[in-house]
Order: structure tokens, then sequence, then C-alpha cells
């Protein structure tokens, strides 16, 4: 396995964990339930450990990636521009979450406060990770490129007979 392919498999977790983790989170506050909480804050911490190894693969996968056919430096850029906005983000999650870990485990005061503070990072976690994961994936899906062609490929007939012919 080389270190596009660790990128591509570890890539996407950062990005979906925080989306259910967010799910997760705005279900323990709405339940008011600590435990619930506790299970988003643990996603939003895996997610941010994904997250540091998708940005330690992510040098080694450009390495790659530059070499191959239709792949521009400018995607590339944009991906990891991208990507470097949302690691600073979920490392701020992580880190919030971990506090508010602490924080109902102690049964503080202020672990409202602080999961709130998580959803509204999460919230923009969410939005820089669809950025992320479409910048990601125009490097390499052509078909997603905001100039991609809308050609339609007619169907192959197979050798299959259609209405009309006389055969």
């Amino acid at each position: 396995m080389n270190e596009a392919h660790l990128h591509m498999v570890v890539n996407h977790f950062p990005i979906i964990g925080t989306i259910f983790g967010l799910g997760v989170l705005v279900t323990g506050i709405f339940l008011k339930n600590n435990v619930v909480k506790n299970v988003a804050y643990v996603l939003f911490i895996v997610a941010a450990i994904f997250g540091a190894v998708s940005m330690a693969t992510g040098e080694g996968a450009e390495e790659i990636a530059e070499n191959l056919p239709s792949v521009t430096e400018q995607f590339i850029h944009e991906h990891e521009e991208m990507a470097e906005k949302l690691a600073i983000v979920l490392y701020a999650l992580g880190l919030v979450s971990l506090i508010g870990l602490y924080l109902n485990i102690k049964n503080h005061a202020k672990a409202n406060l602080v999961s709130y503070l998580a959803a509204v990072i999460a919230i923009a976690g969410v939005f820089i990770g669809k950025q992320t994961g479409t910048t990601g994936g125009e490097i390499r899906h052509t078909e997603i490129r905001a100039n991609a062609a809308s050609v339609a490929v007619p169907a192959e007939n197979n050798g299959n007979e259609t209405e009309g012919d006389d055969h």
C-alpha cells in the first residue's frame, strides 16, 4: 500500500465522522444526555486523529497523483489549502471534545457551554469538510469538476435488436 492508497483509505473519516458526530451531539444536546454527547466527543476526537493521518499521507499522495493524467497542480493546491483549514478546525474540535468529556465526567457547570461550542465548531467542520472532499474528489474525478463536459454517451446495443429492426 503506497501513501496515495493510504490517504484514500483514511481521508473519508474526518469528514464523515464530523457529520455523524454533529448529528449525535445535537441529539445529545436536545435530549440533555451526557452519554450521547460523550459519544459525539469520541467521534470528534477520532475524526481529528484521522485528520492528522490524512494530513501526514497527503504529501506522499500528492507526489504520486501529480504524475497522473488530467491532474493539475491547481486541483492539488486547492485541495491542500482546504485540507489545512479543515485540519485546524478538526484539531480545535478534538481539543474542545477532550475538554467536554472531562467536564461531563466531572459534572461541571460549564459542560453544557462546551457542548454548544463543540456544535458550532463541528458545523464549521462539516462545511469545510464538504469543500475539502469536493476539491479532493476533483483531483481524479473529472466528472465532478465545474467545467466537466455534459456529453451524454449513447449506450451500446450489445448486439440486441431494437424495435424497428427488420432482420
